[in-house]
């Protein structure tokens, strides 16, 4: 059974069931053509009990409805409309090439370039913004199924972004904490101050530099190969293929990638706060003559209630900013690989940018929380 029939004062309520895919369209037909439309004023559409709707399923949903409406019967929906009937809908709107300028339009070149840049921009925000809507629609509609959660593809990408970045960030980390700590004790040397190095490693290594590093370093290795796998997809119409087979494609392929990083980061930048804090030990003992005993505890003193805390908090967010970004962008793939190229490019700048712009913000917040 397909489809199911309420008759109310208004008139038919149609409700979707069981898979509408193109093995079943025989079936559906057959349904179909048994319902009796006369005196039906209004239709009423829900596709909330289908189990699945493929392209063939929207196409045949599709017919139906012109068919409907034709005949001069009003149509509403109780749920939303199928992504997969706006996809239909689309490609047959499609239109040609746009009409270059002709010569009499070249005064106004200039001005009509700049507002083709800044309606770009807007669009591609407000994009962003539906991007970001979809896949907070999805998260909520996947935490009702621990299948759909599909733990082990976020298991694997946990691995793939967290695991094996783990050398490099506790690299990255080492070097940078001995480059600050170098340079702090030459100039509290001057005061006799050296025994806060340690105090400035402690601070800036738990509440800024080991999660900023560890989030730029992700950004930069996971941010593109995120862009880059999904952009792939797209141009081998991979994505496409999923649509068309009634899978969601935020569902597959962002949502993974977004639970990784989210349990991923964090824990890298545990890692890199370790990392970080042992080379300040190690310059110490080297560059100072500090005892361990001695640093660690001028450490214990420098460390306040939340200064651990005020870094791994942020870690979870630069993680969404990252995965968001990256995965947006690869979405965004057409065409050839040029763009694909660029896009990954473009995916891990703004991801970067998201990143710094969200560190000045918390920076802020935790300024004026006096935390």
């Amino acid at each position: 059974m397909y489809t199911r029939i309420e008759r109310s004062a208004t008139g038919l309520e149609l409700t979707l069931t069981g898979a509408w895919r193109a093995v079943n369209l025989p079936a559906i037909d057959a349904e179909l053509s048994g319902i009796d439309w006369d005196g039906a004023t209004l239709l009423s559409v829900s596709t909330r009990e289908a189990e699945l709707l493929d392209l063939s399923g929207a196409w045949r949903l599709r017919k139906l409805l012109q068919q409907v409406a034709a005949a001069g019967t009003r149509i509403e929906w109780r749920t939303p409309e199928p992504e997969l009937l706006h996809l239909v809908e689309k490609t047959l709107a499609e239109g040609g090439p746009p009409v270059p300028p002709t010569s009499s339009e070249s005064f106004f070149q200039p001005i009509s370039a700049l507002g083709q840049r800044v309606m770009v921009r807007v669009e591609d925000a407000k994009s962003g913004l539906d991007f970001i809507g979809r896949v907070a629609a999805m998260s909520g509609a996947v935490l009702t199924s621990w299948r759909r959660l599909r733990p082990i593809s976020v298991a694997r990408h946990v691995y793939d972004t967290g695991i094996t970045a783990i050398p490099i960030v506790a690299l990255i980390a080492f070097l940078i904490t001995i480059i600050i700590a170098y340079i702090s004790a030459e100039e509290l040397r001057q005061f006799g101050a050296e025994i806060y190095v340690v105090d400035t490693v402690t601070i800036g290594v738990l509440r800024e530099l080991g999660v900023l590093l560890t989030a730029i370093i992700v950004a930069g290795r996971s941010g593109s190969a995120f862009a880059a796998e999904i952009g792939a997809m797209k141009l081998n119409e991979e994505v496409d293929a999923l649509r068309a087979s009634g899978v969601n494609p935020i569902e597959v392929l962002v949502l993974p990638r977004l639970s990784g990083l989210v349990i991923a980061l964090p824990l890298l930048t545990v890692v890199a706060d370790a990392i970080g804090l042992a080379a300040g030990a190690v310059l110490c003992k080297f560059l100072l003559d500090m005892s361990l005993i001695q640093y660690l505890t001028e450490m214990k003193s420098a460390i306040g209630p939340t200064t651990f805390w005020v870094g791994v908090i942020k870690a979870p967010v630069f993680a969404l900013l990252i995965a968001l970004s990256a995965c947006y962008r690869g979405l965004q793939v057409r065409d050839s690989s040029r763009e694909l190229g660029r896009l990954t490019t473009v995916a891990v700048v703004q991801s970067i940018f998201l990143v710094i712009l969200a560190d000045a913000i918390f920076a802020v917040a935790f300024w004026q929380l006096d935390i």
